[in-house]
């Protein structure tokens, strides 16, 4: 029984440290191995990041159902993103980088393209959002089911980083023009902001890939960009309707005096 517990003991840990690291940490009671201690610290917060991507852009998508509107979100901006997030999963999927390095990407891209759809749906209509679906889920299997090369996936990475960037800062300069957020999320973005923050740290630590660590650091500064424009523009729910002017009643004449 004890031997079972130690065991099992032992396979919850390695999901935070390397068989290297567990040797030292826990072995050779070695517990201020900086290294150990860094890659620990950067499994954990990789771990932490995919639980709160869950639901991420969850509050984005609500909005827009709720509202039955898209107003404010650029689609064009949306599929760029996409674009990004898609060849991040495949790249990272097929070298075999650690889940916790990359795991948060593939509920982005979920969330995501639910996003696309919804925009699609309200302002272009039922037949290109369905298209679009469609389409979209060909190519991320084609994407992650080894047909596409390694060096072609490393290209479509590579050149996710000026394309993603110019998708944000599309919405940026869509949010300048019109001197409000629209349906845009204050959670939402808030999250993005943190987690792609946190990843490049993560990133650094697991894969100590160039186009990785450049990919969330430009995300990070486009995300802050568009966090603080939600302290200088107001959403659509902080927006108040101009108050109707109240209808005067009208006065019943004056009463004639009676003439004696």
């Amino acid at each position: 029984m004890a031997v079972a517990l130690a065991e099992y003991f032992k396979n919850l840990l390695l999901f935070v440290f390397t068989p290297e690291c567990y040797d030292t940490v826990f072995v050779q009671q070695d517990f201020f191995d900086v290294p150990c201690l860094k890659s620990a610290v950067s499994k954990c917060l990789g771990y932490g990041i995919i639980a709160g991507s869950v639901l991420v852009k969850v509050p984005q998508i609500v909005k827009i159902s709720k509202n039955k509107s898209a107003e404010g979100i650029s689609i064009v901006g949306q599929i760029l993103e996409l674009y990004g997030v898609t060849a991040s999963v495949a790249y990272s999927y097929v070298k075999r980088f650690p889940f916790s390095s990359w795991g948060d990407s593939v509920f982005m891209l979920a969330q995501t393209s639910t996003i696309a759809g919804l925009s699609l749906h309200f302002n272009k209509g039922n037949l290109p959002c369905f298209v679009f679906l469609i389409v979209y889920s060909i190519l991320v299997y084609l994407s992650v089911s080894g047909f596409v090369a390694v060096h072609i996936l490393w290209f479509f990475q590579a050149s996710s980083v000026p394309v993603m960037f110019i998708g944000k800062m599309i919405q940026v300069y869509r949010n300048f023009q019109a001197k409000s957020m629209g349906q845009l999320s204050l959670i939402t973005n808030a999250l993005l902001f943190f987690g792609s923050l946190a990843r490049v740290f993560t990133s650094v630590q697991e894969t100590g890939d160039f186009i990785i660590i450049l990919t969330y650091s430009l995300a990070t500064f486009a995300n802050g960009i568009m966090l603080t424009q939600f302290f200088v523009y107001p959403s659509s729910d902080a927006v108040k309707k101009p108050a109707r002017k109240k209808q005067q009643k009208p006065q019943p004449p004056p009463k004639k005096k009676k003439q004696r």
